[in-house]
């Protein structure tokens, strides 16, 4: 959560400009983060707040994001996220995979018993 009276604000057009460049050399767009602010990346979504009519983050907040997106398994929610709780948080995509396979298994099974 961003604490606008400890951590330094910016709205996402300036965070734009502060990220490196990516591919072909540009610089990620400002629908970027805003993407990334509402449906995340990689299941990792960046904190913003509403001042006024813009939209911003902060400088903490960013790399907090980064950091999430570098290495989920280190930097994962349990450390900065406490809204996520639960066993699946440190779970790799491999382990989420096999698990939800397991689960389908399981549901066509139900479904097969019951007729359906």
């Amino acid at each position: 959560m961003i604490n606008p009276q400890t951590e330094t604000l910016v709205s996402l057009t300036e965070a734009a400009k502060g990220l490196p460049r990516r591919r072909a050399g540009k610089k990620p767009h400002i629908s970027c983060l805003y993407r990334w602010s509402t449906a995340g990346c990689r299941g990792v979504v960046l904190e913003t707040i509403q001042v006024g009519g813009t939209r911003c983050t902060s400088e903490e907040a960013l790399a907090r994001f980064l950091r999430r997106l570098t290495d989920p398994a280190q930097h994962g929610a349990a450390q900065d996220d406490p809204a996520q709780d639960g066993p699946a948080q440190h779970e790799t995509l491999r382990q989420r995979s096999r698990r939800r396979q397991r689960e389908i298994a399981r549901a066509e099974s139900y479904l097969d018993r019951e007729g359906l």
